[in-house]
């Protein structure tokens, strides 16, 4: 089977690092009236978000007849201010929605245009409208909106997945790029996206991939694409020259299909990447690194938050782990190992014990049984792990009382593995970068395969995260994390 192969050949990595999304599905390529009707649940939404702080603030306010009059007049005159609003900041538009995380930025700043409007618009028509109701709305807006949004995400994500609406689009190259490219779209969906023909003018390139024919006609790409009944056509930065590459650009855009070029820099989230004008030649502006002045303080106010609930909350089930573990295996049961920390600062990690107590003695034996590609030990069926450490780490569970390492500000509750000093005598000299931030509970690794992950795509994940972490991008992780454990994927 073509599908297979293609999947068989992909790295795992390949299709979770382009454009990191935390797995949100994506709005996909509605045509007009998928967009309108788009378009009136938004309104819908935000109407009854209205309706919802009204009410509130009534009962708070102890409303009369006048002011409810006056609110509901305001409702009426909002509605054509939400979809103006929402078509304005280009909610409609694919290319500016393609993540999640772009579509609940864009929908906020349009709410709160859209509330400043209807400040304007009270003021016009001499309604005294409340503080308050303006407040909860851009709160209950934006919970709401999003909440729809991820909702008709979902949807579209169950139509791809069942072959219905996607996007046909020709792939320009046969490179190594473009057919990753390709093999993420067989395996993600959820993006829209299928291949029906690789276009090549290199004669040595095949005639087919993974059983999608290749075409050595680049110059009638705009007749294939009809042919195909493609709406687009994705150009691979390595598939052709810069002038003929711009050649296809024009009149692939005279004949109206969707252009679009692949980005070599696939390790810089694009939220950090800014196409702008430099004289005549378009240029990508990188954003610095954003992990330090407050963004460093809102992170470790979050992670205190967070971990201080999760002690609280999770303090009835260690306490009945600890009584497990005591009666059915010799030792203690907290497990104490040194490992670095930042800026290559060691600390004590914790974790409920999971294992025999002369597990490390044992550990010289089994090391020729060791499944990891890399300086990590990984084994299946590992036999030092005991009966109750086994269902711990089931599920995680024995990393619990790393949120006491998190409370020290030895940890984060987002960050790269923390390492063992053993492993990083074999690290590149690059994986070093990672010391830069605080090692996590959970992070790009766990939530993207655990254990499943290759040691290169290990080394990737860590490093994509210390150079484009951002709150948002800790707030996806953690998101992730529930289903992950839940599922037990890539426990060891």
């Amino acid at each position: 089977m073509a599908t297979e192969a293609v999947g068989t050949r992909q790295s795992h990595f390949a299709g979770q690092l382009v454009d990191f999304d935390f797995r949100s599905p994506s709005l996909g390529h509605p045509g007009l009236a998928a967009k309108v009707v788009l378009a009136t649940v938004d309104t819908v939404v935000m109407l009854a978000s209205s309706l919802v702080v009204m009410l509130v603030v009534a009962r708070l306010g102890g409303w009369g007849p006048g002011d409810w009059r006056r609110h509901l007049a305001l409702l009426v005159l909002s509605v054509p201010v939400w979809p103006t609003v929402f078509v304005q900041h280009k909610l409609y538009t694919t290319r500016f929605v393609a993540r999640l995380i772009d579509e609940v930025r864009r929908g906020a700043h349009a709410i709160f245009i859209g509330i400043v409007a209807l400040v304007v618009i009270a003021s016009l028509f001499d309604l005294a409208i409340s503080r308050g109701y303006f407040a909860g709305l851009l709160v209950v807006g934006n919970l709401a909106l999003g909440a729809e949004r991820y909702a008709a995400r979902r949807i579209f994500a169950r139509r791809r997945y069942r072959g219905a609406s996607t996007k046909r689009v020709l792939m320009v190259g046969t490179s190594a790029e473009a057919q990753a490219l390709a093999a993420m779209f067989v395996i993600e969906k959820h993006l829209g996206y299928e291949v029906v023909a690789f276009v090549d003018d290199d004669p040595d390139a095949p005639e087919t991939i993974d059983g999608i024919p290749v075409y050595h006609q680049s110059e009638d790409l705009v007749e294939l694409a009809d042919a195909k009944e493609a709406q687009g056509v994705i150009i691979a930065t390595t598939a052709m020259s810069l002038e003929r590459s711009n050649r296809l650009v024009r009149e692939l855009s005279e004949a109206r299909l969707h252009v679009e070029i692949t980005w070599p820099l696939r390790d810089i989230a694009s939220h950090r990447l800014t196409v702008r004008p430099l004289g005549r030649f378009p240029v990508a502006y990188v954003e610095p690194v954003a992990r330090y002045g407050w963004r460093t303080a809102a992170k470790r106010s979050f992670d205190l938050l967070l971990a201080g609930l999760g002690l609280v909350l999770a303090s009835p089930f260690l306490l009945c782990a600890a009584v497990a573990i005591k009666l059915t295996s010799p030792g203690p049961v907290l497990f104490r190992q040194t490992r670095v920390g930042q800026h290559a600062r060691p600390f004590e990690v914790l974790k409920l014990r999971t294992m025999v107590i002369d597990a490390e003695a044992r550990l010289a034996e089994l090391d020729k049984l060791n499944e990891a590609d890399g300086p990590m030990f990984k084994m299946s069926g590992d036999p030092r792990i005991t009966r109750v450490g086994r269902w711990l780490r089931r599920a995680s569970f024995d990393e619990l009382p790393q949120l006491w390492n998190v409370m020290r500000g030895e940890m984060s509750l987002v960050g790269p593995r923390p390492a063992l000093a053993s492993e990083m005598a074999e690290w590149d000299p690059e994986l070093y970068n990672r010391l830069r931030v605080k090692p996590g509970i959970t992070g790009m690794w766990q939530v993207n395969g655990r254990s499943n992950t290759s040691f290169a795509d290990y080394q990737r994940l860590d490093l994509y995260y210390v150079d484009n972490w951002s709150i948002l991008v800790d707030v996806g992780i953690l998101a992730k994390t529930l289903p992950v454990v839940l599922s037990s994927r890539g426990a060891m």
